[in-house]
């Protein structure tokens, strides 16, 4: 059973090798409790592109999305975003986070997932979202 969406930022970390992420994801993974957007890709994509051997990258990325299901854009997650926008849009709300964490954090709701994240723009009000925030230092650490 799939508990928790891990947002792109931790799936480069585990990539990386990053030891807080290897020890936080691993059980998870072994447990098919992850999960991921399929927008994460597109972020760790980007993020893969600036590393030498990015082919290789990809393949390990592609590989680690066999054991962590990457959830696809579908209506009620598209009108979940919409929600989330017009209520933080001003004067309703704080203000607007980024549309890929918006649609991020309307997967995770949909999926009555925890989004797991370092990312602090989801520190705002949003409707239901449950969020597990890992400080940034902790993927920082190499060991």
């Amino acid at each position: 059973m799939r508990l928790y969406l891990l947002d792109g930022t931790l799936l480069a970390a585990f990539l990386s090798g990053r030891k807080f992420a290897v020890d936080l994801m691993t059980p998870w993974i072994e447990n098919h409790q992850a999960a991921t957007s399929i927008l994460c890709y597109g972020e760790v994509i980007e993020y893969l592109k600036s590393k030498p051997e990015f082919q290789k990258h990809q393949s390990q990325l592609k590989q680690l999305l066999r054991e962590i299901y990457p959830y696809f854009l579908t209506f009620p997650i598209l009108e979940r975003y919409a929600e989330i926008r017009r209520k933080l849009r001003k004067p309703y709300g704080p203000g607007l986070i980024g549309d890929i964490d918006t649609l991020i954090a309307a997967t995770a709701i949909e999926r009555n997932l925890t989004l797991v994240t370092v990312d602090t723009d989801y520190d705002k009000e949003i409707l239901s979202l449950k969020l597990k925030l890992i400080p940034r230092e902790h993927l920082d650490k190499q060991k």
